[in-house]
């Protein structure tokens, strides 16, 4: 807590300029020449699972396909989103379907129901790159584990950067690295960092 992980992401995100150094992708300076069309187009492809998931007091359907005018939204997608994100038996049995309104900030909703209506509204969005800030801290490890494997298993996998505390949650990633103290103290394979 309070190492410097969630202002990694920001700066990741481009939500905060880094105050030295470069911030590239691909070799591309973002905060080069053209700086505000790269950051644009840079955002385009994230989908963000922030450890505070906002939901506004409209339908799953709205809150999954967040920011979408509700003419526009597609269905199949948010039931195919949901069921990855393995809410939608909930919402088809408990709340009476995608029409449901969840309440001011989902006061209807756990905090579990709320986290995956968040993990489902990142993956509607189909971006190249997730990044998920202790999205699954709410869930039980069985449902955790069903929403990771979803992910992995998607056809066009994003790269993924994953925050969390529990080693268990990062035991399928391809690297981890350690932060403390705004500071990376060790990083590799996870055989090596979990251990």
């Amino acid at each position: 807590t309070g190492s410097g992980k969630s202002t990694l992401v920001d700066l990741i995100m481009c939500l905060i300029k880094p105050n030295k150094g470069i911030l590239s992708i691909d070799g591309i300076n973002l905060y080069g020449k053209y700086s505000k069309d790269k950051i644009q187009s840079w955002r385009n492809n994230i989908s963000h699972i922030p450890q505070n998931i906002f939901l506004r007091d409209a339908t799953i359907s709205e809150n999954i396909a967040f920011g979408i005018p509700k003419n526009l939204i597609k269905q199949n997608r948010v039931k195919e989103v949901a069921n990855l994100a393995q809410i939608n038996v909930f919402i088809e049995k408990n709340l009476g379907g995608y029409d449901q309104l969840v309440g001011e900030k989902g006061i209807k909703l756990s905090g579990g129901q709320i986290q995956r209506i968040g993990i489902a509204r990142a993956l509607y969005k189909e971006s190249s790159l997730l990044i998920m800030d202790e999205a699954t801290s709410a869930l039980d490890v069985k449902t955790e584990k069903k929403i990771i494997d979803s992910i992995l298993n998607l056809e066009n996998k994003p790269t993924i950067i994953m925050i969390a505390h529990r080693y268990d949650t990062l035991q399928n990633c391809d690297r981890i690295i350690k932060i403390k103290n705004g500071k990376i103290i060790k990083e590799g394979l996870p055989r090596d960092i979990i251990n």
